[in-house]
């Protein structure tokens, strides 16, 4: 009847307004990262960058790598601000992780230009969401130009299906990348996946039964 469809409709509106509440709740985080408002631990980047600032709260609730890390290691019980950790991802790559860690997001621009740094992050801080994301975002964006790096991240990651798949394409497209520039470096750098690609392409041959 209209009347549980208009009930229906206020409903939705109700819903979404909630929503709406929350998020704006929420993008506090997003504030705090962003003002850099009463941080308790400078992150330093590998390239010599300026250090970000952060909160360890937030950081342990993300992360329970980084979690069980605050809580074992002494050097994290200094004075707020007087901590400073050394990490492997370069300003910009740190950068974009901490606004996911954030907020939850990841532009696309950013995702595409740092996805590689950010699936190692994921992995090795298990971030689940994160590496979710990275291997979704991999699996769309497969193609002649990083197939050979997705496969590589895929079995560093640990992404099964997204390193089948990966490889598939390759032995599909053997004739280009066999002639590729710096294939043959990939293939030094990463010898048993030169193995996996070559057993791949090899034909299976049928097993002959011989009667007794």
């Amino acid at each position: 009847s209209l009347m549980d469809i208009g009930r229906f409709v206020n409903d939705t509106k109700v819903e979404r307004d909630d929503l709406e509440e929350r998020l704006n709740f929420l993008s506090g985080f997003v504030a705090a990262f962003r003002y850099q408002m009463h941080p308790d631990i400078l992150l330093k980047p590998s390239n010599d960058g300026p250090p970000i600032p952060a909160h360890k709260a937030l950081l342990a609730v993300r992360s329970e790598v980084l979690k069980n890390m605050f809580e074992s290691e002494s050097r994290f019980k200094a004075p707020a601000t007087e901590i400073e950790t050394v990490w492997e991802m370069k300003h910009d790559e740190l950068e974009t992780l901490l606004e996911f860690l954030y907020n939850g997001v990841v532009s696309e621009d950013k995702m595409k230009r740092h996805v590689y740094a950010l699936s190692l992050a994921a992995d090795k801080y298990y971030i689940p969401y994160l590496r979710k994301i990275c291997e979704r975002h991999l699996d769309l964006y497969l193609c002649l130009t990083n197939a050979l790096d997705i496969l590589e991240i895929a079995e560093v990651c640990s992404y099964p299906k997204l390193k089948d798949k990966a490889l598939a394409f390759i032995v599909e497209n053997s004739s280009h990348f066999v002639h590729a520039t710096g294939f043959y470096d990939w293939a030094l750098k990463n010898p048993h996946l030169h193995v996996l690609i070559t057993m791949a392409m090899v034909p299976k041959t049928k097993t002959k039964t011989f009667p007794f």
